[in-house]
């Protein structure tokens, strides 16, 4: 089957999110398990369509797969949480009811599950880490499943009990004259449950503020801004939900030496005008080693010198980009009176074969020559 999202669904990517609902409406009825019993080959394509409507219906993560695909979503338990969360028994009243509940505003049902906030961690990167990735520490400030009631937010011992008045839905009908108007329960404020005796930990809302250490893996080519996303690592959002997600963003600190554009490496390298004109060997640094560089001889200023594969490793094709050197011609300094008798000599000497030593030169003032003989 293709792994296209898109093509998954049969969609364009510009497709809206009601079309994207339609579409994955029309293929999981079509392949769902309980209507294919034993069929293997419909059970994955209903893993795959499930998968990609997951995808696309989120705007962050829609945004991530059509910036670097699959690659957005290569932590490690990103697939196995979503195979792990994966029932080959989902009531189809589960579809009917994401979908056109989202489509026609149907009333909220008892098994419907929140999702905690998601959470966002700026982490700073060398650019020699950005160059093969690297595992990253990093601590983080959540909200997890209270220790004391697991989430139920009631005291040991106790209960939830179901609302009596919106009877579990979370929202109330009230008729004004010809037209019913549906609004949150004022009872249970929407939560379907009604805690007599909250928990003394959590005061009810099910979640306590915990400190988590987690290992990060950065893929080798981001970009400063980009954000990896780490499913089921955000905030819990009480009972009755599901964990939001942690997403990490890249900042990529400056780099003394070199200048990051796009996969390529830039840096200017000096040297002194005697090398210039004779030519030789220097050497230069790179992100993991040093190589030589052969000049040769009558290099001019700004002339650049690419050296393949010694760029940023690319997040799409692993290709690597190049490094490229530009020549600056550093004029010396501090000289003393030998040095500058010797460049006086040399300078006189060049003064009598002008053209042949220096044709831009000899070119540029017979431009200005020809240029003031014009007024005359």
């Amino acid at each position: 089957m293709d792994k296209n999202y898109y093509n998954i669904l049969g969609i364009s990517k510009t497709a809206e999110k009601r079309d994207i609902k339609k579409a994955y409406k029309r293929l999981a009825i079509k392949y769902h398990p309980d209507r294919n019993k034993g069929n293997k080959d419909c059970e994955e394509k209903f893993k795959k369509i499930k998968e990609a409507y997951e995808i696309l219906i989120d705007s962050k993560k829609r945004a991530m797969y059509d910036q670097y695909g699959h690659a957005a979503f290569n932590q490690e338990n990103y697939s196995s949480d979503f195979n792990s969360n994966f029932s080959s028994s989902s009531d189809f009243g589960d579809i009917f009811g994401d979908i056109f509940g989202d489509i026609f505003g149907s009333k909220k049902s008892k098994t419907k599950k929140n999702t905690g906030s998601d959470i966002q961690f700026n982490i700073k990167l060398n650019l020699e880490d950005v160059l093969n990735g690297i595992s990253k520490e990093i601590n983080i400030n959540v909200l997890q499943k209270c220790s004391v009631c697991h989430g139920s937010g009631c005291r040991s011992g106790t209960k939830r009990k179901l609302c009596h008045i919106c009877k579990g839905y979370g929202n109330v009908k009230i008729r004004q004259g010809f037209f019913t108007i549906q609004q949150t329960c004022p009872n249970c404020n929407g939560e379907c449950y009604i805690i007599n005796d909250v928990c003394f930990i959590c005061r009810g809302s099910g979640t306590e503020k915990s400190y988590k250490k987690l290992f990060v893996k950065i893929p080798p080519g981001v970009n400063n801004n980009d954000c990896i996303r780490i499913p089921g690592k955000g905030n819990y959002g009480g009972y009755n939900s599901t964990t939001g997600d942690l997403y990490v963003k890249i900042n990529i600190r400056k780099h003394s030496i070199f200048d990051r554009r796009k996969n390529d490496l830039f840096c200017e390298v000096p040297i002194n005008f005697s090398m210039a004109a004779l030519g030789g060997e220097i050497e230069i640094p790179t992100l993991i080693d040093k190589i030589k560089l052969k000049i040769p001889s009558e290099t001019q200023n700004g002339k650049l010198f690419r050296i393949k594969n010694r760029g940023i490793k690319s997040i799409k094709s692993n290709r690597y980009g190049d490094l490229v050197c530009k020549i600056f011609v550093e004029t010396p300094i501090n000289l003393n009176k030998y040095q500058k008798k010797l460049l006086y000599d040399f300078g006189m000497s060049l003064s009598k074969m002008n053209e042949k030593n220096n044709p831009k030169s000899k070119s540029f003032f017979d431009k200005i020559k020809k240029f003031f003989r014009s007024f005359n």
